[in-house]
């Protein structure tokens, strides 16, 4: 069939028309659709919440926000920052042995300063040495390692700016069976002024720490009970620098990781109470063996690990 010049251009017309048009809707289409798309990965990136209510409804260990720095400080004073630039003029190195059956002999060469980090190095090494920085009665260990201990002392009381502390720190966990890690504070004569063990790690179970309490009336002999909580999460703490912090009041401690809250211990059937309004030092080590392990053959450990530490800092208000 034969179509005129004419009519064959006002059809081409048409036809590049209708094109141009469905053209232009499907654009508009897919960048609705792109839209949509962005908007339910922002609703199901876990770092907006989705992913902590879904592990509440569903009572699952709470997965930390590996990327947050600390709980909000708004209000508090900044009473003591170690950055661990220069030295540790700020601390006491701890020399000798210690006790629980550990099996590491302290020494200051064990404490390194490079970086920014204060680096904890913990390796197997025979050696004799005092049984305690006090006792120079000598004694054989399997381990050398660090210890620190803040000569400041901190802990909350019934002061206007002094009722709630916050003891924080950012480090990376040490990895090896039989290592010991802990950050904690503690004053003597122990445990009359009270302990409060922020963290204590296994070195062969990167997801795990426990808190725990310990108080006495006497020297050497601890009355504390119902206090130990153990926090079990699906990250390996060990792999990467976390932030460990302790909420300490009158009347409750919590222990936050990486800005969340993951342990509370009220002051109901303890001793929390009773070591309010003292004043405790900070310290940082790893141990090795002792009574924190059920398993006491040394020759499964680890032959070497590291503790590294970013910053200590302190609040109150």
């Amino acid at each position: 069939m034969m179509i005129s010049v004419n009519k064959q251009n006002n059809m081409l017309r048409m036809i590049f028309g209708f094109i141009l048009i469905i053209g232009l809707m499907n654009c508009t289409s897919d960048d609705r659709e792109t839209a949509d798309d962005i908007d339910q990965k922002e609703k199901a990136d876990p770092k907006k919440g989705t992913e902590e209510k879904e592990s509440e409804e569903q009572s699952v260990p709470i997965v930390p926000d590996v990327e947050a720095e600390a709980i909000n400080k708004e209000g508090y004073e900044l009473v003591f920052n170690e950055s661990f630039e220069e030295d540790l003029s700020s601390w006491t190195e701890w020399n000798g042995g210690a006790f629980n059956n550990e099996i590491q002999l302290y020494q200051s060469e064990q404490l390194i300063i490079e970086g920014g980090l204060l680096t904890i190095n913990t390796k197997r090494q025979a050696v004799t040495g005092d049984a305690t920085p006090w006792d120079d009665t000598q004694k054989s260990f399997e381990y050398l390692s660090g210890r620190i201990e803040s000569k400041t002392f901190f802990g909350p009381s019934d002061a206007e700016g002094e009722q709630t502390y916050i003891v924080s720190t950012r480090m990376k966990l040490p990895t090896g069976h039989g290592m010991w890690p802990a950050f904690w504070m503690y004053a003597d004569p122990w445990p009359t002024l009270g302990e409060l063990d922020i963290l204590e790690a296994r070195g062969g179970s990167g997801k795990q720490f426990q808190f725990n309490m310990f108080y006495g009336k006497e020297a050497n002999k601890t009355i504390a009970q119902n206090s130990k909580k153990t926090y079990s999460g699906e990250v390996d703490l060990r792999q990467d620098f976390h932030v460990y912090e302790l909420i300490w009041t009158e009347t409750q401690v919590q222990v936050a990781l990486d800005g969340r809250i993951v342990i509370t211990v009220d002051s109901s059937g303890n001793n929390l109470e009773d070591i309010f309004g003292n004043q405790l030092s900070i310290v940082l080590n790893t141990a090795v063996g002792g009574v924190f392990f059920t398993d006491n053959n040394s020759e499964n450990y680890a032959d070497e690990s590291k503790l590294q530490v970013d910053w200590v800092r302190v609040y109150k208000k």
